[in-house]
């Protein structure tokens, strides 16, 4: 995962901080996901990705990582993970998938993890 330099106080380990310059990287993938809100949008995506996102304008990177199905790799290139959980569900992954990935844990990891902190 790529680390990106900020002028923050502490650096979290793993972590994309998703500040103003990351918002404006990923302001077409995250207005994209935003849209999958929609059913017949997520319809419309898993029917011709290729077509939405270049309807959306995304930049081959974004659109790389879509295909490879790489939430990570979408994180890194500007998307919000609130968004981006729309599209998560379209890959039939939950956010506990993604939160595994985000620690280097398995789903069943991070479930036990998470009610290890409970």
């Amino acid at each position: 995962m790529t680390q990106h330099s900020h002028d923050y106080h502490i650096e979290i380990p793993g972590t994309t901080v998703f500040d103003g310059r990351m918002a404006m990287k990923g302001y077409a993938l995250n207005k994209m996901c935003y849209d999958f809100n929609r059913a017949e949008n997520r319809e419309g995506f898993k029917a011709d990705p290729e077509g939405w996102m270049e309807a959306y304008g995304l930049r081959e990177e974004q659109r790389q990582a879509i295909r490879d199905n790489d939430i990570l790799r979408m994180i890194e290139e500007g998307g919000n993970i609130y968004y981006l959980a729309k599209l998560a569900g379209i890959f039939k992954l939950s956010v506990q998938d993604v939160g595994g990935m985000q620690t280097g844990r398995t789903r069943e990891e991070f479930q036990a993890f998470l009610a290890s902190q409970a």
